[in-house]
């Protein structure tokens, strides 16, 4: 299992990405935190932000689709994108998130 996460920077955006990859079977859970603050350097200048954050749990299988439908639907110019393997995962959730579908429908 594989965890994800980016950020957004509306509730609105959170949910519709969130819907969108549970419907496409693209992940097996997404979870909406927020709002939280970003302080970054964008473009010369020190930003503070409030933004959502998306942590997703997939399966090895759907890690190369979910990340080319994230880069190609998220609303920023360079989305966060980072993905880290799970070291450990709970039997039963593990059996859950296998019993789910991973391929996206047609």
């Amino acid at each position: 299992m594989f965890i994800a996460w980016t950020t957004v920077a509306s509730r609105a955006d959170a949910e519709r990405l969130a819907g969108e990859i549970i419907a496409r079977n693209l992940a097996v859970c997404v979870q909406i935190d927020g709002p939280v603050t970003a302080v970054y350097r964008w473009k010369g200048q020190i930003e503070h932000a409030g933004e959502f954050r998306l942590c997703l749990k997939f399966l090895p299988g759907q890690l190369t689709a979910l990340s080319a439908w994230v880069q190609g639907n998220h609303p920023y110019e360079i989305p966060e994108w980072i993905v880290v393997p799970a070291s450990e995962v709970g039997e039963k959730y593990l059996s859950w998130s296998g019993a789910l579908p991973t391929n996206p429908p047609l």
